[in-house]
């Protein structure tokens, strides 16, 4: 075990993490950029090194754009270790983490949390059959391996990503059956009062606009509108029931996409006891932190979606403001309002859409809150929604409970899967607010790691 300390530790190589790392090396800190994967990229820039140019061809310009981030950021002299399980990270610096079966300690005198993203949980009838899959993990095998369905593949739920991955489906020849689009028809309502700050953000929408068309124009059957998705099997995936303007529709697959959009991953911050709040727009929880992404008075700051859905783009913006911030808390930077405004404004056009994209896109209820009591909620310890009602029938008031009445939360992802999902069902059936409800209490070590990891 060693035990070393940095200017700055930065945990994840996504854009935050890259752009961060980057931005406080220019300033002269030493900087230790940690990542469980092997390379850098995180999911967004996955494999982005070494994927051959056919596969970057078709992933398409934004995801090749992250090469000259992950090149700016080999050249900048920060410290990059793979493959390293970070498992608790202390108000006060101090993060541990596991590589290559050895415990290790470092601290930095600031720590950057910039984990990214994780997919919204999908809890309908049939979620967890084999053959079921979210859109990221399906985005994530095309990155790193190329991987691509052999047979016709039936993508169903609502959001940018579900679009981006059926247009390189397209490009790589992948048959897709249909895009079962559960985008609501009131998601266009709720979002015209924000259609001022997507049109200046006009590149992005100009994006959307031709990747729909692409699908369109390629004869891809659209169901809009659809509702009351249920996958179909017993032991495995056989298709996808849904409802379309009032008829009852059913598509034989054996491989059925998931999505409905992405949700800060804030294990690690939750973790600290930093306080959290529900995001009633993008409905989930994110940190509370100041403008530049700190935490309280801790040497914590969080960057990129961990800390608020907000792009890649944006993610590079947040983790450069939160290592100036850093720098300036420890003396090296003087000017931090001078160097900090162009990053800002550029941050600033960077969200523009977001609003927008909340808005139209915002899951439906249905596909949150299972209505069907038989439907899996923690997968882990295969807790259903109408065991978590019953457990709030007997009295139970939040999720943390709902760990003492049956295991929900326990297993090896410790309620990262399911604690949205809980969170809604309990808030549901006690008439509050999530935000009332509150979350699971995530406690180190954050990923699962072996006894032996920490005596190696």
């Amino acid at each position: 075990m060693s035990d070393e300390k940095v200017d700055l530790v930065v945990i994840g190589s996504g854009p935050a993490g890259l752009a961060a790392a980057c931005e406080a090396r220019n300033l002269g800190l030493s900087v230790v950029v940690l990542d469980e994967q092997p390379a850098v990229g995180g999911q967004i820039y996955r494999s982005i090194e070494n994927a051959p140019s056919d596969r970057v061809g078709i992933l398409g310009a934004d995801y090749a754009a992250g090469r000259a981030l992950a090149d700016g950021f080999r050249s900048s002299g920060a410290d990059y270790r793979g493959g390293a399980t970070v498992w608790n990270v202390t108000n006060q610096g101090v993060v541990d983490y596991v590589v290559e079966n050895r415990s290790n300690t470092i601290t930095g005198r600031h720590v950057i949390l910039a984990s990214g993203a994780m997919e919204r949980p999908f809890p309908i009838s049939g979620w967890t059959l084999p053959g079921v899959m979210g859109v990221g993990a399906a985005q994530i095998l095309l990155k790193s391996a190329g991987a691509l369905p052999q047979e016709p593949v039936v993508l169903a739920g609502c959001g940018p990503l579900l679009y981006l991955l059926a247009w390189q489906y397209l490009r790589a020849g992948v048959a897709i059956s249909a895009i079962v689009d559960t985008t609501e028809r009131a998601g266009y309502f709720h979002a015209l009062p924000h259609i001022v700050g997507a049109i200046l953000g006009a590149t992005d929408l100009l994006k959307g606009f031709k990747l729909l068309t692409a699908l369109r124009r390629s004869g891809v059957v659209f169901y809009r509108g659809a509702r009351d998705l249920a996958v179909l099997g017993e032991t495995e995936v056989e298709g996808l029931s849904f409802v379309h303007r009032g008829n009852s529709k059913s598509l034989a697959a054996k491989l059925v996409l998931l999505h409905q959009g992405v949700v800060p991953n804030a294990q690690l911050s939750l973790s600290t006891g930093a306080e959290h709040r529900w995001n009633a727009a993008q409905l989930c929880w994110e940190p509370v932190t100041d403008e530049w992404g700190r935490l309280g008075d801790s040497v914590l700051y969080v960057a990129g979606d961990s800390r608020g859905i907000v792009g890649a783009l944006a993610s590079a913006d947040q983790g450069r403001l939160a290592a100036l911030s850093a720098a300036a808390v420890q003396g090296v930077v003087g000017d931090l309002a001078r160097r900090a405004h162009p990053v800002q404004q550029q941050l600033a056009r960077h969200t523009r859409i977001r609003p927008f994209l909340d808005a139209l896109y915002r899951p439906s209820v249905q596909n949150r809150i299972p209505l069907k009591d038989d439907v899996l909620v923690c997968r882990c310890e295969e807790v259903t929604a109408g065991q978590i009602r019953g457990y709030v029938k007997l009295g139970c008031l939040g999720p943390n409970q709902t760990k003492s009445f049956g295991r929900s939360g326990m297993g090896p992802c410790q309620g990262r899967l399911c604690g949205l999902t809980v969170t809604e069902i309990i808030a549901r059936e006690r008439g509050v607010m999530p935000g009332k409800v509150g979350h699971y209490r995530v406690r180190p070590p954050v990923k699962p790691i072996l006894l032996g990891d920490l005596t190696g």
